[in-house]
């Protein structure tokens, strides 16, 4: 059983809708009580930093979450949730999970791209940096569903799974150990998307 942290930021019903299309099971929770028993973890999120950490303490979720990961329990964040796995964020002031080392930072761009909007919004394509069952029978022609204004920075580069271009290359997918997390959402990424889910259902 796969659980969705309901923590009153993310897409929770699209989430769940393709992780039932590609054959998982899956229910949404932010009750501490039910997401122990939980085999996987998904943490979705859109907003700031903050809010979605301030709400996460509010539930008491935050040293949860850090247990379940260190407990090997696999554990995917997607858009927000994925930077919620830092360290911390320009975003804000609180401290996120601190389940993959490094910073968010945000996208700040040099004078031959200063027309670039902010967000970076819409479709991409992604690069893997390396091999893991989390990307597996995914390749250049994939792309995905982008809407955000920061982007992680990894302390250590053997963390980045995913790299995409937006003026400059950024770390769009990241992994350390059973903890991984998208900066795309996946959900609205269609077949490209859907790949993503079943392999993280399959693990």
């Amino acid at each position: 059983m796969i659980y969705v942290v309901d923590y009153g930021v993310g897409n929770i019903g699209s989430v769940l809708n393709m992780i039932k299309k590609v054959g998982g099971q899956a229910k949404a929770s932010g009750d501490i009580s039910e997401l122990s028993g939980a085999e996987k973890i998904l943490l979705p999120g859109v907003g700031s930093f903050d809010n979605a950490i301030g709400k996460l303490q509010n539930l008491g979720l935050t040293q949860f979450l850090k247990d379940k990961a260190a407990s090997g329990t696999p554990f995917l964040g997607i858009c927000l949730g994925m930077q919620l796995l830092s360290d911390a964020s320009e975003e804000g002031n609180l401290p996120g999970l601190g389940l993959i080392p490094g910073k968010v930072k945000r996208f700040t761009f040099s004078n031959e791209n200063a027309s670039l909007k902010i967000p970076h919004m819409g479709w991409n394509r992604v690069r893997a940096c390396q091999q893991h069952p989390l990307i597996e029978g995914i390749d250049a022609s994939y792309r995905y569903y982008f809407v955000h204004s920061y982007h992680f920075e990894c302390a250590d580069q053997t963390n980045a799974l995913l790299e995409s271009s937006y003026g400059y290359s950024f770390t769009s997918g990241v992994y350390r150990g059973n903890v991984m997390g998208v900066q795309f959402h996946p959900e609205k990424s269609l077949r490209f998307g859907m790949r993503l889910i079943e392999n993280f259902v399959r693990m």
